[in-house]
């Protein structure tokens, strides 16, 4: 997927960028910027799928409602909370741009390992939207608090891994 997004943009340079690439000097000003773009379009596909869980856990606590347990919703709402932060953070997360002033420099390599963790962040959706499956699951059972507890903790994870991008575009090592 990734891959695709970055071949994407690659494919859209407009006839004049294609020509100034090959400028010495101005490719890599070029190639910095593709990658810019082509992070900020993963960004944008992973809030975009990280709305949808959004939208899923409203849709629960309806039917929660619906079911007579109001008590949970409130629980609910603490991972549609943490999902809508990071949803909102990631949309609005800095391109990886380096003007002539700016205090922290992003080279073409750390743009490509910021471009590589943003991808990672897409694998979160399949695991948020198993943590909502099992609470769907649960609605109506004794497993039902445990289930949105988890997924609770796994919305505070996708939070936890986007506070560590900032490591990433400091050049502080997440291993």
């Amino acid at each position: 997927m990734s891959d695709q997004i970055y071949d994407k943009v690659d494919s859209d340079l407009d006839p004049f960028k294609k020509i100034a690439s090959k400028i010495p000097g101005f490719g890599g000003y070029i190639e910095r910027q593709k990658r810019r773009d082509s992070d900020k379009l993963l960004r944008e596909t992973i809030a975009d799928r990280f709305d949808q869980q959004y939208q899923r856990i409203s849709s629960l606590q309806r039917d929660l409602i619906s079911e007579g347990e109001i008590g949970y919703v409130d629980d609910l709402e603490a991972s549609a909370i943490k999902l809508r932060t990071f949803s909102d953070r990631v949309r609005r997360a800095t391109r990886g741009y380096s003007g002539l002033f700016d205090a922290v420099k992003i080279n073409e390599e750390e743009l490509a390992l910021l471009y590589q963790y943003d991808a990672q962040m897409l694998d979160l959706v399949d695991e948020v939207s198993r943590a909502i499956d099992n609470v769907e699951a649960s609605i109506g059972s004794d497993g039902l608090s445990a289930s949105i507890r988890h997924l609770t903790s796994v919305s505070q994870q996708c939070i936890d891994v986007y506070d560590r991008r900032e490591e990433v575009i400091l050049g502080i090592d997440i291993s």
